[in-house]
């Protein structure tokens, strides 16, 4: 048996306080295929080709291949498609986004010396990342419950009902907020009156279920760079770059279930099919009340922000003018980072034992996190890219691109600068570097016109043991709760590799340009309600949680409008 298990109650332990999880890493880390519309249109293959706006942000060398000054805008169209699907069951949602991709100013200066013919310099905004999309659906039928895996680790650590449910046990307890949550919205129940152990609502051989997700994210990555670079002889090009981006991330997760035959809470003294006298506090078993009925939400607010730097350095060789080597390396970006965010459970249960006045207090409840924010740090991946370009008969461009991402070696720290070794452990066993693959090819029809296509392949950033078990009894578990055991996010998506397809036009006339390209791009991912996970009061007993596989078909228009002068 090849099994995976982190200790699931690392995250729970009040003497551990971790910074920002693997999965907020990784999302901040992200990067798109944007640009400049010649760029994209010919599938971002430019590290060994330049003079375009967009190699500021990849390879700083490409600036060194201007012999004359540059200013241009990019503007962009994005209609979005999402599908969410299960089995048989299927769910759709779209959205268009328009934004500015790009624009950028290039100074160039004649030195009049052989040696270094010209001196350039350049500035640019770029939109690196977006963040915007949605996505959601039914989930069906489910085989546990969310509540059952914050039952376990709740009773495991031994958190009294006191820990959970005094003056503000947000902040008098060092219990997590998903067991106060849970317990105050009666989704998870202890197991009797004075009883430290607890229940969550799914009873394993009686209880039927179905959840269902909704997800909306907002946000973006933008950089600001200042670039100088210039040319040795009109055979190497060179280039270095100074970046400051800024992030902003917001996130509001839906997650629900629906169950048959329900653990359901009990106030009151509960009798039992033995003895109907019996007094008992706790909860209405749903193996002996199969009438019970329940279902709660629990919707996320997550909010990440904040501002980093980075540098870059590249350079490009051309040996003969038919062919060009480029070779570019990108530091981390090195962020400082704020997070705000609370989460609200609304409830409902049912039970035939129920007085009039249970019913009441159980049915169109709801309760609330307090507001949580604090500051961290992050260090995203190294990137190394290496490319190729060569001239056909002065008229066609073939380019390709090769680039590594790191991604395994993210690092996340306090705000002092100290690293928290357990989540960047967790970073390698969850993730891994990534290979990217970029062609592009452009040709000119006329000495106006021209025309252009590209392709990018991107891995998959995500370990293959996490994404794909080699087979039922290996669980990973991955930690979502955050800094101070503060999140009460569960979900999670798990990326798999990411395609684009483009193509587009170009027209020159004298000093005036304008290049218009489409992009497509498909990724698949896939939704997970929560963790799996190796129940720690039963242990050798794995639970997986509810999955759906998530497809992206996004298009790009894009526009860019520029002047050489």
């Amino acid at each position: 048996m090849n099994k995976h298990h982190l200790l699931a109650l690392a995250i729970t332990l009040p003497a551990c306080a971790y910074a920002q999880t693997a999965v907020d890493a990784y999302s901040a880390s992200q990067l798109d295929l944007r640009g400049s519309a010649r760029f994209m249109s010919m599938g971002g293959a430019f590290t060994a080709l330049g003079g375009d706006i967009s190699t500021l942000n990849q390879n700083p060398g490409g600036i060194g291949v201007y012999r004359s000054s540059d200013i241009s805008l990019t503007l962009d169209l994005e209609p979005q498609s999402t599908k969410s699907s299960v089995g048989s069951l299927t769910d759709k949602n779209s959205q268009t986004k328009f934004g500015v991709n790009n624009f950028g100013y290039i100074g160039s200066v004649n030195t009049g010396s052989s040696a270094m013919p010209f001196f350039n310099w350049g500035v640019s905004f770029s939109r690196a990342a977006s963040f915007d999309r949605r996505y959601g659906g039914r989930l069906g039928e489910i085989g546990t419950s969310y509540t059952n895996m914050v039952a376990d680790y709740t009773t495991y650590d031994g958190f009294t009902q006191g820990d959970l449910l005094n003056n503000n046990p947000y902040f008098d307890s060092d219990a997590p907020w998903s067991s106060i949550l849970m317990f105050d919205g009666f989704g998870i129940n202890p197991t009797g009156p004075g009883a430290n152990s607890y229940t969550g609502l799914f009873n394993y051989g009686s209880t039927t279920g179905e959840g269902w997700y909704d997800i909306e994210e907002k946000g973006h990555v933008d950089e600001y760079s200042l670039n100088f670079g210039g040319n040795v002889m009109n055979i190497l090009y060179w280039g270095i770059g100074f970046g400051i981006t800024d992030i902003d991330f917001k996130q509001y997760a839906y997650y629900g279930e629906a169950f048959n035959a329900p653990n359901v809470p009990s106030f009151t003294p509960k009798p039992t099919p033995d003895d109907p006298n019996a007094g008992d506090y706790g909860y209405y078993s749903g193996k002996d009340y199969p009438q019970n009925t329940g279902d709660y939400g629990l919707t996320n607010y997550k909010h990440i922000w904040g501002s980093g730097f980075n540098f870059k350095a590249g350079v490009i060789i051309k040996p003969v003018n038919e062919f060009r080597l480029g070779i570019a390396v990108h530091t981390p970006t090195y962020y400082n980072l704020s997070y705000e965010g609370n989460a609200t459970m609304a409830f409902g249960y049912d039970s035939p034992q129920y007085t009039q006045n249970e019913a009441n207090k159980f049915n169109n409840g709801q309760t609330s996190t307090e507001w949580e924010d604090f500051d961290w740090k992050l260090q995203t991946p190294w990137r190394f890219m290496v490319g190729a370009a060569g001239v056909i008969g002065g008229r066609a461009i073939i380019s390709a691109d090769y680039e590594y991402r790191a991604y395994s070696d993210m690092k996340v720290k306090d705000w002092n600068g100290n690293n928290y070794n357990a989540y960047n452990d967790n970073i390698k066993t969850f993730y891994k570097g990534v290979n990217i693959i970029r062609l592009g090819a452009e040709y000119r029809v006329t000495p106006a016109f021209s025309i252009r296509a590209g392709y990018s392949y991107e891995s998959s950033p995500v370990q293959t043991q996490l994404i794909d078990p080699a087979n039922n009894s290996e669980v990973i578990y991955v930690p979502t709760s955050g800094a101070y055991d503060t999140e009460t996010q569960p979900s999670f998506t798990l990326d798999r590799s990411t395609n684009y397809i483009t193509c587009g036009l170009g027209y020159r006339y004298k000093n005036f340009y304008a290049d218009l390209a489409y992009v497509y791009r498909h990724r698949e991912s896939d939704y997970q309600a929560f963790t799996n996970y190796e129940e720690l009061m039963n242990p050798g007993s794995f639970v997986y949680a509810p999955k759906a596989k998530v497809t992206y078909n996004n298009s790009q228009l894009v526009l860019t409008l520029g002047v050489r002068f």
